[in-house]
């Protein structure tokens, strides 16, 4: 039996005991997954399609590992403009393990969870502190860390610089998050004066 399933946003062809990557699932290694979204099931020469998902059907797996891809260059030029631009990037990526294949037995209580996640979201984010204080985040990194969870100071100081690298892989350009935790620290701590001293001597959020 196979099945096509929607994961993480990109469609795949899976049967029992594969080994799929996909984006990067927040669920933890060695915990399982479902996927209700199954566009097709097949087995021998009976195949059903979905409209657009095949009601009830669901893929099991489990997780195996969380790792970065090959690392792909970017580079932009524009003629006669002295423009140059070198960016690396690594996707970030989960490895999973199909375990079942089911036409019947899709828990109808995942969407209501789902929803529930996507509003509790929000209503965390209108909480929190202005992270582009941070010598080095703008916007897109700003917007990029609420999405993860981080929306306050005192949420940047205790995640560490590598943890952060890894939550804004997707960003472009090249960030140096060394020295956001404990600039976040002290924006935590209400010390501007002293976070406005050091972030002179910062360019981009690193030592000038």
């Amino acid at each position: 039996m196979y099945a096509i399933v929607e994961i993480a946003g990109q469609q795949f062809k899976v049967a029992k005991d594969q080994k799929v990557f996909v984006h990067r699932l927040s669920t933890e290694e060695g915990k399982t997954v479902e996927f209700d979204n199954v566009l097709l099931v097949g087995e021998g020469d009976n195949i059903t399609v979905g409209a657009p998902a095949i009601d009830g059907a669901l893929v099991g797996a489990k997780v195996l590992r969380h790792l970065k891809g090959d690392k792909v260059i970017v580079f932009k030029k524009k003629r006669r403009k002295g423009y140059r631009v070198k960016n690396g990037h690594r996707q970030a990526l989960t490895e999973i393990v199909i375990e079942s294949i089911a036409t019947s037995g899709a828990k109808k209580k995942a969407a209501p969870k789902k929803e529930a996640a996507k509003k509790a979201a929000p209503k965390k984010s209108t909480k929190g502190d202005d992270l582009k204080k941070v010598e080095g985040i703008g916007p897109k990194i700003a917007s990029t860390l609420n999405e993860a969870g981080i929306v306050t100071f005192a949420d940047l100081a205790k995640t560490d610089a590598e943890k952060i690298a890894e939550i804004i892989a997707d960003v472009r350009g090249n960030h140096v998050t060394d020295t956001w935790p404990a600039q976040a620290q002290l924006a935590a701590d209400g010390k501007w004066d002293e976070l406005q001293k050091w972030q002179d001597e910062l360019d981009g959020g690193k030592p000038a």
